[in-house]
């Protein structure tokens, strides 16, 4: 159990098997995307690009900051809380390893019943906790990121980005055109409690999918439409990293 808390972060890092391969070939998708809209783009006019690192952005500005403790606090009460259910449950284990063959039948049977509903009680339980942890994780990242694209956009306009990516789906890009430290400062300067910029589902609209967590965002609109604050994004981009 003294493995709990670092075993649950790192259930944020698996990997699915093949992975690797899918992501290559949904950026080698993005990257011929792309071409194919700045290709369309009028000869004379600017074409001007930018990245941001959801990841970074979600580390480093203060609403993320803010949400991470809050998750961490979370995850420490419920380690604690565990710890003593798997204590009791160990107790109960050694009880009958050391003694149950002195007992006689029908005590060792109870002893038995007891161990086992416990030993039962405590994996449901850490089951349980690990899955309100996780959609507690989802439901932060979600707003925060929400927020980020809102900024993004506003970014974009006010500066005339013909595009602006997410790091994750390129396989490369110029650190020039990273973005993610204006963000985050245009973002924290608001002051404004995580999830109060970004946009909200709602029924019927075109990019809300109710009862699947999915929520995005448009950049711009029509073919420049970003899944910056979708759930792909939000499920690469986690505020427990």
């Amino acid at each position: 159990m003294s493995g709990l808390k670092q075993r649950w972060y790192a259930t944020f890092e698996t990997n699915q098997s093949g992975g690797l391969q899918v992501a290559m070939r949904q950026r080698l998708v993005v990257i011929m995307v792309l071409i194919a809209m700045v290709s369309a783009v009028p000869a004379r006019a600017e074409v001007k690009l930018a990245y941001v690192d959801v990841q970074r952005a979600l580390n480093e500005c203060n609403a993320g900051k803010a949400a991470k403790l809050k998750i961490r606090g979370k995850v420490e009460a419920v380690s604690a809380r565990l710890k003593r259910e798997q204590d009791a449950v160990k107790a109960l284990q050694d009880e009958l390893q050391k003694k149950g063959a002195l007992m006689r039948p029908e005590q060792r049977q109870n002893l038995q019943d007891e161990y086992t509903s416990k030993l039962r009680d405590f994996q449901q339980d850490y089951k349980n906790a690990q899955e309100e942890l996780r959609q507690k994780d989802n439901e932060a990242t979600a707003l925060i990121v929400r927020d980020l694209a809102t900024v993004v956009r506003n970014i974009s306009e006010k500066n005339g980005y013909t595009m602006v990516m997410e790091k994750g789906q390129l396989l490369w890009a110029a650190p020039g055109i990273d973005i993610t430290d204006q963000v985050v400062r245009s973002y924290d300067a608001m002051h404004v409690p995580a999830g109060s910029l970004g946009e909200q589902p709602t029924a019927g609209a075109p990019h809300a999918s109710r009862g699947t967590g999915r929520n995005e965002i448009e950049l711009g609109g029509g073919p420049q439409s970003s899944d910056f604050g979708s759930a792909a994004t939000r499920k690469r981009s986690t505020i427990s990293r």
